[in-house]
């Protein structure tokens, strides 16, 4: 009789899979409204622009395009995303910047740069569930800091990193996933402080920043003087351009980077080049940020079909906030509810949330959910609202 082979590596069997991934293969049906993945809406992609862009990369060079690369990345795709960040005020240059093939490798990498078995991470709660993945694969311990409304408490996190000596803190500042809140500027001066005094590594996620639909724009973690040498800033083209381009970057410290650049040689050697390529001409011959505006418009017209349509859709005594911009509402049902149990009726009558349980780190809050307003048209919105008032009653 054969003898087996030796067991998975604990870690792997210890990471739990995605809610969020198995939610959406259940509701992959025809006729599902789908208020669970942070998916942008298809209907709004350049899709001309972007085929142009492929044609535009084959053109000029097919061999280049279709051969290995640099680990770094595609030099004019390199440059054109330090240019983006120089505009947003903070100055970069290409060297800066290592492309990466979506921004969740970016974390991978800084992760696998960082973090050894047994090491302490600091994270928000709730807080983005891959990240908490990724974490945990990689054998860390992690712990919640305290949020409000805001996000981070700077007094709470004060306490946390005297007490747990983290590698790092992993913050999404810029409308949350999953709760949609954005960490105001005098918070992220004092997180930024607490980092330098204290000594601790920042890993700043920003999928979402350029979603903005009201207020005033709030400058990077990554651009306060106290912060510039120990934040690593992970962005990501999936939110404004596409998300099956599979384009991230990841801007760090030089000794940070270059230590990302040999973990992602580990991984994949490097991002796809034709891709890199084709998102570059895309960037040389479009107005990306004309673009964005459009996508701006339509999704600060879907948030607002969605709040509007809560309080008819929701319990009553629920709760729930209004994001600045991104993707997504939190909210809370009243006592006695519990998000996860009323999935599957939702489901049965043919609408889809996220459970806000599998967010959380340590003790989850049953009653919350989290709400993805940018897959769908205004219309489509009402009708899964009307859906999830039927199934919640």
């Amino acid at each position: 009789m054969p003898a087996s082979p030796p067991p998975f590596a604990a870690r792997a069997v210890s990471t739990a899979g995605s809610p969020v991934r198995e939610i959406l293969a259940l509701t992959e049906r025809p006729g599902v409204i789908n208020f669970a993945g942070g998916l942008p809406a298809p209907e709004l992609f350049d899709t001309e622009g972007l085929r142009a862009a492929y044609d535009a990369a084959f053109t000029t060079s097919a061999a280049r395009a279709l051969q290995y690369s640099t680990t770094e990345g595609a030099p004019e795709l390199r440059a054109a995303v330090a240019a983006r960040a120089s505009a947003r005020g903070l100055p970069t240059g290409p060297d800066d910047v290592l492309v990466t093939t979506g921004s969740q490798q970016a974390l991978a990498l800084v992760t696998a740069a960082l973090v050894e078995p047994g090491d302490t991470v600091l994270v928000e709660n709730p807080t983005y569930l891959a990240a908490l993945q990724c974490f945990q694969l990689a054998g860390a311990r992690v712990v919640a800091v305290t949020c409000d409304a805001d996000g981070i408490v700077p007094e709470a996190l004060e306490e946390a990193v005297r007490r747990e000596r983290p590698k790092l803190l992993y913050t999404v500042p810029t409308f949350q996933n999953p709760t949609g809140r954005t960490l105001p500027a005098a918070r992220r001066a004092a997180v930024a402080e607490i980092a330098e005094r204290l000594g601790t590594w920042l890993v700043e996620d920003d999928p979402y920043g350029e979603l903005r639909y009201e207020g005033a724009e709030i400058p990077w973690l990554a651009a306060h003087p106290r912060a510039r040498d120990r934040t690593a800033l992970l962005g990501s083209f999936s939110k404004v351009m596409a998300p099956g381009l599979r384009l991230g970057w990841l801007r760090a410290p030089a000794a940070l980077r270059r230590a990302a650049v040999v973990a992602k040689q580990a991984s994949d050697l490097h991002t796809s080049t034709v891709d890199q390529l084709a998102a570059a001409h895309y960037l040389a011959a479009n107005d990306l940020d004309a673009h964005v505006g459009a996508v701006r418009r339509a999704y600060r017209e879907r948030r607002d079909a969605l709040l509007a349509g809560l309080p008819g859709a929701l319990p009553a005594g629920s709760r729930w906030n209004r994001p600045e911009g991104g993707m997504f509402v939190w909210a809370r049902l009243p006592q006695g509810y519990d998000a996860g149990a009323l999935l599957k009726v939702a489901v049965e009558h043919d609408v889809a949330y996220v459970p806000g349980a599998a967010f959380f780190t340590g003790p989850a809050d049953p009653r919350t959910l989290r709400l993805s307003f940018t897959t769908h048209t205004p219309a489509e919105i009402a009708e899964g609202l009307t859906r999830l008032s039927t199934a919640l009653s």
